[in-house]
């Protein structure tokens, strides 16, 4: 794997990276969370087949500015009942992003439902660490205006 380009956020971003659902190919993710790491962001990993519930929690417990949610299988199908739920709970702020196996058709509907960015197989991890930074940017400029 090649080095990351580090960009400044103070502090860093803080990305909970995730799998919703039954799907429990796990390679992508783990790549994805160390990328991140060795990019200089925190990040909260968790293993395969999270209840929403529990990223809800989670997110909400981590104070985390993005959720990346990967899919493999059709679990993104879920994803617009993440973004419900955390509408719920008052962490409609924090972005959320999906990476994976995502048809067009199944991407329009993720974006309309809130997701921020679908990357697809073979994006770019350099592009991946850019849209993360441009998110959590997007993310605390909107929570100082509802804290102002």
């Amino acid at each position: 794997m090649k080095t990351p380009a580090i960009l400044s956020i103070e502090p860093p971003p803080r990305v909970l990276v995730t799998k919703i659902g039954f799907d429990g190919h796990d390679r992508g993710s783990r790549v994805i969370a160390a990328y991140l790491r060795d990019a200089g962001m925190e990040v909260i990993y968790t293993p395969p087949w999270q209840e929403i519930q529990a990223v809800v929690k989670l997110a909400l417990e981590e104070d985390v500015d993005v959720i990346g949610v990967s899919s493999l299988a059709t679990d993104h199908l879920i994803v617009p009942k993440l973004m419900l739920a955390l509408r719920a709970a008052g962490l409609d702020d924090v972005g959320v992003v999906v990476g994976g196996i995502v048809p067009d058709a199944d991407e329009a509907e993720l974006l309309s439902a809130g997701v921020k960015r679908v990357f697809h197989p073979g994006s770019a991890l350099d592009d991946i660490v850019g849209e993360i930074h441009r998110i959590t940017r997007d993310t605390r400029s909107r929570r100082a205006a509802t804290q102002a």
